[in-house]
């Protein structure tokens, strides 16, 4: 009885034509799948006499190489027939009209800053991602023991001598004071490292936009005017501007820069932690033993500084309240900024 099912499920493979995907299909579920004429064979073989295992044990491992040769055979056949169709152009088809692409939205604010900073004359500068101590810390008058010199804030790429990612794009002022003499007016742009838990407010790496102006006579008004004009530019002509007394190791005096935050109009609220400021960037008169190691004169020169973070500025700009968004290189998100410089 056994035999004679096999032998007929057999003649019935043999004669299968495996000449669509739909046929194939067919084909595994009737002869392959677990529920198949295969394996219900090999469990009725179970209840046979040992006399008959060894013969119709046999029989049954030909019929399931059978299927299973011309089950393989049949796929690749149509596996290969459809990669050439799929190859060839059709040439009736309409056109597919060309998409036009957008700005990465970091992208986007460093041109924005740029180009307000050009107009007042700041041409750009651009330095080493891979600094030596001298112009990432001490030319720029951090002492020895700064926090910023250690290895939980700076990815150093070896130690004795110390060379690391920079933490800012500083360096780039302190090369460009080595070799060209005052007048100095420029922007950094850039990306810049620190060693920082990654999270919706902080990441490992971020872009800043740094400003040098160093010439005769500057003052702290010029440093003033020249960041209430950025701000106005920026965020529109009824942005609020304050700037509050700070310390940084490269300038003195030295001030943190705020703006009224634009999500609540200076009322108050998560974002601005209900002080209704947001901090925006960072600002002072270049320290005199920044200017001596740059080789300025500074009973001679003067100047100021100011650095900002893209990041900061493109979340006030868009109302991106994750930074993590900028790096995923998520198409969803990117193209949701259509920007016009």
């Amino acid at each position: 009885m056994l035999s004679q099912k096999a032998k007929a499920i057999a003649d019935e493979i043999q004669q299968y034509v495996l000449d669509q995907k739909a046929a194939l299909e067919a084909f595994r579920l009737k002869f392959l799948s677990k529920k198949g004429s295969i394996p219900e064979l090999f469990d009725l073989l179970k209840a046979a006499s040992p006399e008959e295992k060894k013969t119709l044990g046999k029989v049954l491992n030909e019929i399931k190489q059978l299927a299973e040769s011309k089950f393989r055979a049949a796929e690749e056949q149509l596996a290969a027939a459809g990669s050439s169709a799929s190859d060839a152009p059709d040439l009736s088809l309409p056109s597919v009209s060309g998409k036009v692409g957008n700005l990465h939205p970091l992208n986007a604010t460093r041109s924005r800053i740029i180009e307000i900073f050009e107009r007042l004359g700041f041409n750009v500068e651009d330095g080493p991602e891979i600094e030596d101590d001298w112009h990432n810390f001490s030319a720029l008058n951090f002492p020895a023991n700064h926090p910023a010199r250690e290895m939980q804030d700076t990815f150093f790429v070896q130690k004795n001598p110390d060379w690391l990612l920079r933490t800012h794009t500083s360096n780039v002022q302190m090369r460009l004071m080595e070799r060209q003499k005052p007048p100095i007016r420029s922007s950094m742009p850039g990306r810049v490292y620190r060693n920082e838990a990654i999270s919706a407010r902080a990441h490992c790496f971020f872009h800043q936009v740094e400003g040098l102006y160093v010439d005769k006579n500057v003052g702290f008004a010029d440093l003033k005017q020249t960041l209430y004009h950025f701000a106005k530019e920026m965020y529109g002509k009824d942005i609020a501007i304050r700037f509050r007394p700070s310390f940084f190791p490269f300038t003195e005096p030295s001030a943190e820069i705020d703006i009224s935050c634009l999500i609540c109009k200076g009322a108050g609220c998560n974002v601005c932690k209900y002080s209704g400021w947001v901090e925006i960037a960072g600002s002072g008169m270049v320290h005199p033993n920044v200017l001596r190691n740059g080789g300025i004169d500074p009973e001679e020169y003067t100047g100021f500084a100011f650095g900002m973070g893209i990041e900061r500025v493109t979340q006030l700009r868009y109302r991106v309240n994750d930074l993590r968004l900028y790096s995923e290189n998520d198409v969803r998100f990117l193209r949701q900024f259509h920007t016009v410089i």
